[in-house]
């Protein structure tokens, strides 16, 4: 089988290894960038993605770049915790959770891509941009602005934007609370998220509220920010053990985004086409899914290929999750801890248990781990995907 792959991104470049492994050689990755360079920020990766890079053999590798999260914390807009739990290893999982540079982990990939497929196994400045593409199967892995996704779908326009807006940076600085905490504060409409990456001396922040207007470019993750701005929004939320205004005003760079997604769609597959990643089910940056469903979806679509010859199988298991994981996300996800504590405590609170109380909490960070498919036992006790 002859299989084209439209984007070099983390989605892409996982299929692609996940082809390989499943017993698949002629494989080509078209990117449209003249070079694939490392850009972005930080991201994490859940433990049930963790899993997959683990059974392609990158555990090592990926260990050398990130930091291993010890606990995710919730916090108000004074910096009062709401709740916190401990993840990856320490939750009872039998694979970490990361904080890395996405840029880092896709050359990681890139470079594990082209050591099994062979160089020339990855052509950059070369877009796929229809539904011919000479091959047995097209795998759309190429973002929230797919050219793939496009033609199986004309006339579908722009990401929708819910009026938020995003601030990405990265920030040399001491570290917070356990040094491998990733922590949120806000307030259900305005919220700052920050975690180390790296060496665990960098590290990545996130701004978010609401923005009037029109929002700058949809999908365009490396447009600069005004940093004297960003800070504006955020003048007083210095805590006891952590300095929110400071941390934004020494960031090396900082880029802007608008909250968008993509409507979920009545089915991804077409003949001998398929959508992956982004281009299939681009979601809200909540509880840390976006990188981490794409590798998923490339691990299921290569089991499916290698035991049924099809992508039925694929779309029957990733669409409906991934869907519902979608609306999740535009409801705050496991964050919308941060939003009750604000209606119900809005000054503040001297105990958090008369106002969310735990067994709430609980409740709402279980049923996402299960939504999301990284329930600890579920995932430990779940079959592998890799075929050989």
């Amino acid at each position: 089988m002859r299989i084209t792959i439209a984007g070099a991104g983390i989605g892409g470049l996982a299929t692609a290894l996940s082809l390989h492994a499943a017993g698949f050689e002629d494989i080509t990755v078209h990117e449209a960038s003249r070079q694939v360079r490392p850009l972005g920020v930080g991201i994490n990766l859940l433990p049930h993605a963790v899993r997959e890079l683990t059974e392609l053999g990158l555990a090592g590798r990926l260990a050398a770049i990130a930091v291993p999260t010890a606990e995710l914390a919730y916090f108000n807009r004074y910096g009062q915790a709401i709740w916190s739990e401990p993840r990856g290893l320490g939750a009872g999982y039998r694979w970490p959770q990361y904080s890395v540079h996405r840029g880092a982990l896709q050359m990681l990939l890139l470079d594990a891509v082209r050591e099994r497929l062979g160089a020339h196994a990855v052509r950059t400045d070369s877009r796929i941009t229809g539904l011919r593409h000479g091959s047995d199967l097209l795998i759309g892995a190429d973002g929230i602005h797919s050219s793939v996704r496009a033609a199986l779908f004309p006339g579908e326009g722009a990401p929708p934007w819910n009026g938020l807006v995003l601030w990405r940076g990265t920030t040399f600085g001491e570290p917070f609370l356990t040094g491998r905490s990733m922590i949120m504060a806000g307030d259900g409409t305005q919220k700052f998220v920050a975690y180390p990456i790296g060496d665990g001396r960098q590290i990545n922040w996130i701004a978010e509220r609401p923005l009037g207007g029109e929002p700058p470019e949809r999908g365009n993750w490396n447009r600069p920010a005004d940093l004297a701005a960003v800070v504006g929004h955020f003048a007083d939320w210095t805590f006891d053990w952590l300095d929110v205004p400071g941390m934004i005003a020494a960031a090396e760079a900082a880029y802007e985004y608008p909250m968008v997604d993509r409507d979920p769609l009545p089915h991804w597959t077409r003949d001998d086409v398929v959508l992956l990643g982004d281009a299939a089910h681009a979601m809200y940056p909540v509880g840390s899914n976006g990188a981490s469903q794409a590798i998923i979806d490339a691990r299921v679509l290569a089991h499916s290929l290698a035991t049924t010859g099809g992508t039925a199988a694929y779309e029957e298991i990733r669409r409906p999750a991934t869907t519902a994981l979608q609306l999740a996300n535009r409801q705050q996800g496991p964050e919308v801890v941060m939003r009750l504590a604000h209606e119900r405590a809005p000054g503040g609170f001297d105990d958090i248990e008369q106002v969310v109380p735990l067994a709430e909490r609980t409740a709402i960070a279980a049923a996402y781990k299960r939504l999301a498919g990284f329930d600890p036992a579920l995932l430990n006790g779940r079959a592998s995907w890799s075929v050989r």
